[in-house]
């Protein structure tokens, strides 16, 4: 294996507030402690860190013009650069590694027909940009190059063997890493009374905290739901962007008035960790949802739902709760057996117990393992 491993790693964009931009932040961080020398290609890269960036940002109209150029932009770059390896974390048939860390788009789509009427289901079917994503991702999977894919869950995992047709021994999963000492039950009493005073929310009220972006596919809207059914002591933490904030924070109003709060996009959500009582994501996919780890080693309980990656980690009744997305009893009955602050914070101890081993070193050494791995079947 050749030390050290040169590799490009491929995200179109990167933002603080997105999940899966944030693992790219990190994985540059476990992977450099590794000792590989890293290029991350990107539109835009705001890290100052200091990783070397080849920006590729060709001018676009609309999300499909836009990956498909990024894509042709990207490839006629590589095969002016020298790299050991490289990992793509876009559907994008010029790599040797792709991490699927946004699943799959043909189960996604299953999954949001869930809840759509015939109109909207058709006009999914006609929609160019899905049309496009689907094609991408039949053809990276198919691509001769194509040495492993980085599965973030094994519900990742099995989707693309049945989708696909991959075998199991390309396909690697690897849980996305957590800082657990930037993330402890420590936030708690750090942060707990200061957040609380800042939204009107008692200090002894049971609070249940959503941190997400993109809250229709991540269940904020089932959520509101739930609250009506809670207990008029509880209240709701809302982390996040939405092109339909506006609307949702008028249903809130409606469903528990002066008890759901919505502070927008946060750059730090660790104050918000130290204030709730439970995590809970009621998703309707999710390949791994880094907030969920976040959550778990701040010793949060989590509520998810079966087609999160994180319910891979959640022992029903233990540690969190898992249930279907559209299962607004269940839902409703995990959340207010989590109304018990005693029952809570046991379960959020477990939590932290769960994901103590899944921290940015374990995951940067299982990478590099696998680099070597596939670097010693095909030598260059």
């Amino acid at each position: 294996m050749r030390t050290p491993i040169r590799l490009a790693l491929i995200r179109q964009r990167y933002t603080a507030f997105g999940g899966a931009e944030r693992f790219v932040a990190r994985a540059v961080e476990a992977l450099r402690d590794q000792g590989a020398e890293l290029t991350v290609v990107t539109r835009r890269w705001d890290d100052q860190s200091g990783t070397p960036a080849l920006v590729c940002n060709p001018f676009y109209v609309g999300s499909l013009w836009r990956d498909l150029g990024f894509a042709r932009c990207v490839c006629e770059r590589l095969r002016h650069q020298a790299f050991d390896l490289v990992q793509s974390h876009e559907r994008i048939g010029c790599c040797d590694v792709y991490r699927a860390g946004d699943g799959v788009h043909r189960e996604w789509l299953r999954q949001r027909r869930r809840t759509l009427g015939p109109v909207r289901r058709l006009a999914i079917a006609l929609n160019p940009y899905h049309r496009y994503t689907l094609a991408a991702e039949r053809a990276l999977f198919g691509s001769p190059r194509l040495k492993a894919v980085i599965c973030n869950s094994r519900m990742v995992r099995d989707e693309i063997m049945q989708d696909f047709g991959l075998p199991q021994s390309r396909l690697h999963v690897i849980y996305s890493g957590v800082d657990t000492a930037q993330f402890h039950p420590g936030l708690r009493g750090a942060h707990r009374q200061s957040v609380r005073a800042q939204y009107g929310i008692p200090p002894d009220a049971p609070l249940f905290l959503f941190v997400g972006s993109g809250f229709e596919r991540k269940g904020v809207p089932a959520l509101l739901s739930a609250m009506r059914a809670m207990p008029k002591a509880a209240h709701l933490l809302i982390v996040g962007r939405d092109k339909k904030l506006g609307s949702l924070q008028r249903e809130g109003q409606k469903v528990a008035a002066g008890r759901v709060h919505f502070t927008g996009p946060q750059p730090d959500p660790k104050p918000f960790y130290g204030a709730a009582d439970a995590f809970v994501l009621p998703t309707l996919y999710d390949p791994f949802p880094n907030v969920a780890l976040e959550a778990m080693a701040a010793g949060l309980p989590v509520v998810t739902s079966h087609k999160s990656g994180a319910a891979e980690l959640v022992k029903e009744g233990e540690n969190g709760f898992v249930c279907d997305a559209l299962d607004h009893e269940r839902l409703v009955a995990a959340m207010r057996c989590l109304c018990a602050t005693d029952a809570a914070r046991r379960m959020g101890e477990a939590a932290r117990r769960a994901v103590e081993p899944l921290t940015l070193d374990a995951m940067g050494e299982k990478l590099v393992a696998l680099y070597g791995e596939l670097l010693a079947a095909s030598p260059l």
